[in-house]
């Protein structure tokens, strides 16, 4: 059935056996016509969807949480008892916005950004404040290649804003879905249009880099954040984490490479090899995530206005 046949039928269907009229043919023709010039851009925003990644979870669960429980060791004595106090609420909700993504498609655009989309490194041609981006780029064509560093300097404002208003309930939940998007921004894969190693015939590298080695080896880890410290621009800071996670992108799939080589799938060997070859990048990423989300946190508390924290 063609497009227009099918845009009519239900038309049709109501009108068997009676001539229909002519004001009503019209109107069809011109309801049917304005819907087939809007189906470029309706089956645009399905392609989009389609390409869109999947959940992907940075990290896994069990590396977010490490993030967190690292991220308070770094804060200063004047607010570490307040995160020390919740951190039973942050670990429950850290990963808040994973369950989000599964009910709204929209979400999906906040975790990632595709670097790749805007040049070459350091992709000076995406500008980062968000209305000269969306000027110069477009709003469908920004979205589409993620938001991520902008929904961090969303939430540090959100957390900001909780704590100069008291509103301390409301202050742990945006603390946790800001480690979460901090964490991301730290995480190679989140910044890549090659995601998932499917342009370079990688299939679930970012499952096996920032999840799998995490669940087998994080016990392991020589975790060394640095102590927290002031962020004078929030967003701008994510685009700079962002950048130096994109800039290993090439080592840890070069590892991957070479941690296969020999193995006809993923075997404990494979992934000894993974690890043996990644791990100081890993332990690194993981580290600056746990830095950063320390500074944001502290960030958003001094820009509060250094509010008396509750115990």
């Amino acid at each position: 059935m063609a497009a227009s046949e099918a845009l009519c039928a239900p038309r049709i269907a109501r009108n068997v056996g009676a001539p229909e009229p002519k004001r009503n043919r019209r109107m069809s023709r011109r309801r049917v016509n304005q819907l087939l010039k809007r189906m470029p851009a309706m089956l645009a925003v399905v392609a989009l969807a389609a390409l869109l990644p999947h959940a992907a979870h940075a990290w896994g669960r069990n590396g977010q949480k490490l993030i967190v429980n690292q991220a308070i060791d770094t804060l200063p004595p004047e607010i570490r008892g307040y995160f020390e106090a919740n951190r039973a609420t942050l670990l429950q909700h850290v990963s808040d916005p994973v369950d989000l993504m599964a009910k709204s498609t929209t979400e999906r655009r906040n975790h990632y950004l595709y670097f790749d989309k805007y040049g070459r490194f350091p992709f000076a041609a995406l500008p980062r404040n968000y209305k000269a981006a969306v000027s110069k780029v477009g709003k469908w064509k920004l979205e589409g290649n993620g938001l991520l560093p902008w929904q961090v300097g969303v939430y540090s404002q959100k957390l900001t804003e909780a704590m100069k208003m008291g509103h301390w309930d409301e202050a742990k939940i945006d603390a946790a879905i800001l480690a979460f998007y901090v964490g991301e921004t730290n995480d190679p894969f989140h910044t890549t249009d090659n995601y998932d190693g499917r342009l370079s015939g990688q299939v679930g590298i970012d499952e096996r880099f920032g999840s799998t080695l995490v669940d087998r080896f994080s016990s392991f880890f020589p975790m060394r954040p640095n102590d927290a410290s002031f962020i004078g621009d929030p967003t701008d800071h994510a685009f700079e984490s962002s950048l130096a996670s994109h800039s290993v992108i090439e080592n840890v799939l070069l590892a991957d490479r070479n941690a296969q080589l020999g193995q006809t799938s993923y075997t404990d060997e494979y992934y000894d090899r993974f690890y043996n070859l990644s791990a100081a990048i890993l332990i690194h990423q993981l580290s600056n995530a746990a830095t950063d989300t320390g500074s944001y946190w502290l960030t958003a508390w001094i820009n509060a206005g250094r509010p008396q924290l509750p115990h």
